[in-house]
């Protein structure tokens, strides 16, 4: 595995491990400190993952334009870092809600062109466990950052200033180290250059089968509201807050462990196969989450939950750089991000009024919904992909 890809997914793990301190709490900060309804932290977290998703598609069509993608990472990772002070300081909620949208504006900048350099960066056989790998080392950050959140509410009484403190130092690092050890290829001599990435004849460029993919991974999110509601869920049953980030610990253990094997599988045999058994996982997630009562019911939804990110994640990531060419896959990444970046808006907002006007069960059940209609759509997908072989 080249190091640039390591590297990149140490980057990714530093900065997980920071938004994953803040975001493990935030929810519940919002809901038992701020008074916040349940439908509101579905209505901000859908528009601050939507604006990460509005971004993307420029970021990743600058980065074709330039034939460059190290800096704009650099850029995001870094806009990223310099508001997690505004966190602890913040006096208000329409501060928090402001550090929220610029911390995911920065995401929505590095998102394409990092996922176009993992591309650039590693050999076609390779592709699913170079996604994989990066996406493992992410969601070590992602169950690290709520233990260490425990950890430091713990230590100081349940002081959320304090947590949010500490965060800031890994999101400092994570840039320091894509400064240092990411070295971008040159650009090749006979590659096409791309005036207008977003003109309709590039996009058309694009091909039907990466169009498909598209139309897939946009249904499939519809299913995928933000994981807010998991801790929510957790909550409703008496969780206290000290301990509401272990919901994220354990689903970024299930995540991390099954996120490489499922995109090495992936290289080995076909793609689309491995992803049905993803949405298998999540159809189970959400009636194991809606249906089993309890603190068993809650911990294996959230195990099977993991699971299935590791199982789908890093393969529509996959499957993306299989269907574009070389010269136009930030903008690929970026159109991809942006029409799934919506539908979880959508999902988000979907899933807090039923929450708020049905119950928890009903949000649930909308996503297993959602999960089986996408696996309808599996087999369209696997015949275009083999069509274009």
């Amino acid at each position: 595995m080249p190091g640039g890809i390591w590297a990149l997914g140490f980057v990714s793990m530093f900065m997980d491990i920071s938004s994953e301190m803040i975001h493990a709490l935030l929810p519940i900060y919002m809901v038992s400190v701020l008074g916040i309804s349940a439908l509101g932290v579905g209505i901000i977290e859908g528009i601050a993952e939507a604006t990460a998703s509005f971004m993307r598609v420029f970021s990743g069509a600058i980065s074709d334009r330039l034939g460059r993608r190290k800096w704009l990472a650099v850029a995001g990772y870094g806009l990223a870092a310099l508001t997690k002070p505004v966190f602890p300081l913040a006096a208000s909620l329409d501060w928090l809600i402001g550090a929220r949208f610029v911390d995911r504006i920065g995401k929505g900048i590095r998102g394409a062109p990092r996922d176009a350099l993992v591309a650039d960066l590693t050999p076609a056989p390779l592709r699913g466990a170079a996604y994989g790998l990066r996406q493992t080392l992410d969601t070590i950050g992602a169950f690290l950052g709520p233990l260490l959140a425990i950890g430091l509410m713990w230590l100081t009484a349940g002081h959320f200033q304090t947590v949010f403190w500490v965060a800031v130092l890994p999101a400092a690092l994570a840039v320091a180290v894509l400064l240092i050890f990411v070295r971008e290829p040159a650009p090749k001599s006979a590659a096409r250059r791309v005036r207008a990435p977003l003109s309709r004849r590039e996009l058309g460029r694009l091909g039907a089968a990466y169009w498909w993919v598209v139309g897939v991974g946009t249904v499939f999110t519809l299913a995928r509201f933000s994981e807010a509601f998991l801790i929510l869920r957790a909550e409703s049953l008496g969780l206290p807050p000290m301990w509401a980030p272990l919901v994220l610990v354990v689903m970024g253990v299930a995540f991390s462990c099954s996120a490489y094997p499922a995109g090495a599988l992936s290289d080995r045999c076909n793609r689309v196969v491995v992803l049905a058994a993803g949405l298998v996982l999540l159809v189970l997630a959400d009636l194991v989450l809606a249906l089993m009562p309890g603190w068993g019911g809650l911990g294996l939804g959230v195990v099977l939950w993991g699971l299935h990110m590791g199982f789908t994640q890093g393969l529509f990531a996959a499957l993306v750089a299989d269907t574009a060419s070389a010269e136009l896959r930030g903008t690929a990444f970026g159109m991809f991000h942006l029409l799934t970046g919506a539908a979880l808006l959508l999902a988000s907002v979907t899933a807090g009024a039923l929450w708020e006007w049905v119950g928890p069960q009903s949000t649930f059940l909308m996503g297993a919904a959602f999960a089986l209609l996408t696996l309808l759509t599996l087999p369209m997908l696997r015949r275009r992909l083999d069509s274009r072989r």
